[in-house]
């Protein structure tokens, strides 16, 4: 009879980090109870081995509307193979859980699929799957906490192998403290390489953030290390007036480095510049010497994750450059394991216990309360608890990593061969303890001017809006700033209208007030004159709906609603529906929208209409692209 593993399989899924947080964090407690785990990205596992497990434990995030994450899309394919059939897992015993945000349609979908699958190849459940909730006050934590209570009380029941010490054993964790999962290795160098030396400016910072992101590979598996481009800002100009409450503007960039031919729908990701004083406040209060060079290695650990790509001959980086470039110090709120590692450095009793109190089950309402809702930075944080020194190994690990920001392209190639055009909105709000904030990337995009000539790393991603051909109609619905790709869809098809003939396209768009965030206002008219794109004489049209300058509210829905027939039309010669903006009620509101308007002109029920939409959706005709 074959023996099992008794190590515990984690595999985890991620695009942004939050997955592998909370894969770490399932590890660390089964390590606790003395359980050897082995923990791996989904990208990082051949699934043709998933019938020779003992048990797994699978962390995965939903991307988009109801996407796998990159890094698990081959695995899936693997598993949805139909030769598997339904006693391929028997034997095997598994748990998910999922990390999703219940502003979308489909929230979590990813988790509920890869679980039912599982249980369709055979395999048994050890708990009922976990959901965690972005739109809850403490995030997916309020979820995981309660379910891994339950997985490890039912997997001892059921695998009692896996814990040698019994159910109730904890590792001291003052033995665990000792183990970071970064080794940091300081180096004398007198002089910059040659190789540096002679290299241009936007040259040394490509080396640079390759430098940083290869020593930092852990955090997230498939990012790329190099930027695809390097751009500069020719253009900065406010979409709203001045005296608006929101700040929306239009920014136009220009390549420094080879063109990447890139598509309309499609997503830039930037890599913003952190504040340089804060970046030297955090070197004063860490103790840090920013000149000092260092290169940073995960440690060899047997129950921890390694990447085996990581190159062990990495060049020496300076420190305070690998800080800048990837943690983020004075803009993310750092997670509640900071607080339990920062415990075991305080000095002070009185911080000591509040920082136990803080990491405890207990103290979860309280530390949402001072870290997340507050939006506390690290920087922040570490203000506050002054007897703290943690070491840099220890920062490496814990700071939030400096993640990239992803913005909708709203500009085509066809109309700007050497351009990317940016709809920014300058995030900003008030904590309930009247702080101001303001988002990292979207201030220092905006504070920028065509005359500083900054290098702006980017990189290019296909989004969830895929560019259509130019004989397909389409219905565009972008309240907001979710106009953005479609500015770019309706320059294409103007560029296209000077060669073939182009489908008609009609776009919905929504804001407060036609005087104050009237978005692109000038564009759209004119394009929807003089036998324009969206001009009725080509078969298209725009409408506006201004929420708040009238007593009734009126949005998008209510003009789709006053265009039923038009739609329908266009439906019934094979149009593509397109939906961005607001991931809050505007999606799902716009979908009943569309079932209402097919239902009455149809005059069908209305599971009729939700059925078509469906297989709209099947046949990549309906798509959604939205963000919280």
């Amino acid at each position: 009879m074959e023996i099992k593993s008794k190590k515990l399989l984690i595999l985890y899924a991620t695009q942004t980090g939050n997955a592998l947080d909370a894969a770490e964090r399932i590890a660390r407690e089964a390590e606790r109870r003395a359980c050897l785990v082995v923990i791996r990205s989904t990208d990082e596992y051949d699934a043709s081995f998933l019938p020779e497990e003992d048990a797994v434990i699978f962390v995965v995030s939903t991307t988009g509307q109801g996407d796998t994450p990159d890094s698990m899309k081959v695995f899936w394919r693997f598993l949805l193979q139909r030769n598997l059939g339904s006693h391929w897992l028997e034997g095997v015993h598994y748990a998910v859980f999922g990390l999703g945000d219940s502003g979308y349609q489909k929230y979590n979908f990813v988790a509920k699929k890869l679980d039912k699958r599982l249980s369709d190849l055979g395999a048994t459940a050890v708990v009922e799957r976990g959901l965690g909730d972005d739109q809850h006050p403490s995030g997916y934590e309020a979820a995981l906490d309660p379910w891994m209570s339950a997985l490890w009380s039912r997997l001892y029941e059921i695998k009692p192998n896996f814990f040698p010490e019994g159910p109730n054993f904890l590792v001291p964790n003052v033995e665990l403290i000792d183990r970071p999962k970064f080794q940091v290795t300081y180096h004398n160098i007198d002089k910059m390489d040659s190789q540096l030396s002679s290299a241009t400016d936007f040259e040394y910072l490509e080396m640079q953030i390759g430098r940083a992101y290869s020593m930092y590979a852990g955090k997230v598996s498939h990012e790329k290390c190099k930027p695809d481009a390097f751009l500069q800002m020719i253009k900065n100009f406010p979409l709203t007036r001045v005296s608006h409450e929101k700040d929306v503007r239009h920014l136009e960039f220009e390549f420094v480095t080879q063109v990447v031919q890139y598509e309309i729908g499609g997503v830039l990701e930037v890599l913003p510049s952190q504040n340089p004083a804060a970046v030297d406040s955090f070197m004063h209060r860490c103790n840090l010497d920013p000149e000092s060079f260092i290169t940073i290695h995960p440690r060899e650990l047997e129950n921890h994750h390694l990447d085996n790509n990581v190159n062990t001959l990495e060049v020496p980086i300076k420190l305070r450059t690998f800080v800048e470039l990837t943690m983020d110090v004075a803009s993310a709120s750092p997670r509640r394991y900071f607080f339990e590692v920062m415990s075991f450095f305080a000095t002070a009793e009185h911080e000591k216990e509040r920082l136990q109190y803080f990491a405890s089950p207990e103290g979860r309402d309280d530390l949402y309360q001072y870290n997340q809702k507050e939006r506390r930075t690290v920087l922040e944080v570490l203000e506050d608890f002054p007897s703290v020194q943690m070491p840099f190994e220890w920062l490496v690990q814990l700071v939030p990593p400096l993640k990239k920001r992803a913005f909708s392209i709203s500009s085509s190639p066809l109309a700007h061969p050497d351009q990317v055009h940016l709809t920014v909105d300058v995030v900003s709000w008030t904590t309930p303890f009247k702080r101001k904030r303001r988002g990292l990337c979207s201030t220092w995009l905006a504070s920028l001017s065509p005359e500083q000539r900054i290098y702006i790393p980017v990189w290019f991603h296909k989004g969830l809006l895929p560019p259509p051909p130019p004989s397909l109609p389409l219905i565009l619905v972008g309240p907001g700033t979710g106009c953005a790709p479609f500015r770019g869809f309706v320059e294409e098809r103007a560029a296209q209208s000077l060669s073939c003939s182009i489908a008609p396209v009609i776009l919905f768009f929504g804001c407060r007030n036609e005087e104050n965030d009237f978005l692109y206002r000038d564009f759209w008219l004119s394009h929807s004159q003089n036998d324009g794109v969206l001009s009725e004489a080509k078969g298209g049209g725009f409408y506006a709906a201004f929420s708040r300058d009238q007593p009734q509210k009126v949005y998008v829905q209510h003009k789709m609603q006053e265009q039923s027939q038009r739609i329908w039309n266009l439906l019934r010669e094979g149009a593509a529906i397109y939906v961005a903006g607001s991931s809050t009620k505007m999606p799902s509101d716009v979908m009943l929208a569309f079932e209402e308007i097919m239902s009455k002109e149809s005059e069908a029920p209305r599971e009729s209409a939700a059925r078509w939409l469906r297989s709209l959706e099947k046949a990549g005709k309906y798509h959604v692209e939205a963000w919280s």
